[in-house]
């Protein structure tokens, strides 16, 4: 009895040591060694001064803090690159008076993403989100900042999961 209980132990010492589970809370299942993040122009018909870099760099960060992976400027394993194609600011609710009671501003970005080790994983996408405020509100200072990092953050996990998680 003693022998087949140390059997089983070992046996299923050794089945669990020997199957590798590739698993991280963020999704993320193969990282590249290097990747590189091109300029993303801004496009869009309202063009907000500034927000071409900080997405930019907000796109680095992201992939920079939940990967092992190292940021090139040339050659990377993967390449991330598009253009900031949307940029506005349109009434949501309207009020009893026919006013508008919030605003949202939108953002959209392209994203072309290349993998030199495996074609079948390029992709080109689109991705948006939003940001509602209150219409007497003027997007600016302490709104805007706000703004700006929900939809950054949001984008960019966005497309973090869309590129190199398994989800």
């Amino acid at each position: 009895m003693k022998t087949l209980k140390y059997i089983l132990i070992g046996f299923i010492c050794l089945t669990s040591f020997a199957c590798k589970v590739n698993y991280s809370f963020t999704g993320i299942t193969e990282t590249p060694d290097t990747f590189q993040v091109n300029f993303f122009e801004n496009n869009a018909d309202l063009v907000e001064p500034g927000l071409d870099r900080l997405f930019t760099n907000a796109l680095q960060d992201r992939i920079l803090n939940q990967t092992s992976a190292q940021l090139v400027n040339s050659g990377g394993e993967v390449i991330y690159e598009g253009e900031i194609v949307e940029y506005r600011i349109s009434p949501m609710t309207a009020t009893a008076e026919n006013t508008a009671a919030e605003n949202r501003l939108t953002m959209s970005v392209n994203v072309r993403y290349i993998n030199t080790q495996d074609e079948e994983k390029d992709l080109e996408q689109r991705f948006s989100f939003f940001y509602d405020y209150p219409a007497n509100a003027q997007l600016n200072g302490s709104i805007k900042d706000t703004a700006f990092e929900e939809i950054l953050e949001r984008l960019t996990q966005d497309i973090l999961n869309a590129t190199l998680a398994d989800w």
